[in-house]
């Protein structure tokens, strides 16, 4: 079961006004983002390269579209 507080009016003006991370908090996080989109990228990228032809055909990609988009840089989208 949960429970749930209702907020007044002004504890909601409080929490919109008032920055809830700082600074370096956010370049923190945004960094993290990033970071762990490349990481992805590189992941399934290098996954991507070492498919079969059977897997490549179920997925709808030829060998050629497969080896372009496996070889590209991890930090391009």
């Amino acid at each position: 079961m949960t429970q749930t507080t209702a907020l007044s009016a002004d504890a909601l003006a409080h929490l919109r006004d008032t920055r809830t991370l700082p600074v370096i908090s956010v370049v923190a996080i945004n960094l993290a983002v990033v970071l762990s989109k490349w990481a992805t990228r590189r992941r399934t990228r290098l996954a991507l390269g070492q498919l079969t032809q059977q897997q490549l055909n179920d997925v709808g990609l030829t060998p050629h579209v497969a080896y372009t988009e496996s070889r590209r840089v991890f930090w391009r989208a």
